[in-house]
């Protein structure tokens, strides 16, 4: 990011001159009181928003310069993303909500059922694949937003908030995970 800023408005700027620049492989932790910008700051280096000035680059790219459908391309191929709130479908199966961007993608099943199979595995889920994700805990629920986050192999994850919405002894096993799980894979 180079000198970006974010205004909702012409009087509620959320973020000003923030320049911040990430290496691969490096985790850096956003922190700052609940309506700070950090969910702001993480939505334009995702390239779902897009900042009032500035400029934001993600694996070489201006994501000011691509289109919506460059900047989709760009996130599913090179943006992992953990939200707070899961995002999985709750009456598809663990497999097929971690698979969910390499079926959107048409990638061919063989493919992503290995690479699916073995996230899951990696987290301890594998045994419950086919199961409808609506009979997880919340902890469970988590993982497999790690597993589709990483499905991809991103240069780039971003979480936000990922143990928001977990009790601390299952936040504690989410943020051991994903931080193992992007330092194998080599995700920044």
């Amino acid at each position: 990011m180079d000198r970006v800023a974010r205004s909702f408005g012409e009087r509620r700027a959320v973020l000003r001159d923030v320049t911040l620049a990430v290496a691969p492989g490096a985790v850096t932790a956003i922190v700052g009181r609940s309506g700070s910008g950090k969910s702001t700051l993480l939505h334009l280096a995702a390239g779902i928003d897009q900042p009032t000035s500035g400029r934001v680059l993600v694996h070489g790219h201006d994501l000011g310069a691509l289109g919506d459908r460059e900047r989709t391309l760009l996130r599913r191929d090179t943006i992992g993303l953990v939200f707070q709130f899961f995002h999985l479908l709750p009456h598809l199966s663990l497999r097929d909500n971690v698979a969910l961007p390499d079926l959107i993608a048409g990638t061919p099943h063989r493919e992503w059922r290995r690479r699916v199979d073995e996230l899951l595995d990696r987290v301890g889920l594998l045994d419950r694949a086919a199961e409808p994700v609506q009979r997880l805990s919340g902890g469970e629920m988590q993982r497999v937003a790690v597993c589709r986050a990483l499905l991809r192999r991103p240069a780039l994850l971003l979480a936000d908030e990922p143990t928001g919405n977990l009790d601390d002894a299952s936040g504690a096993v989410v943020m051991d995970l994903l931080l193992r799980l992007a330092r194998e894979e080599g995700s920044a």
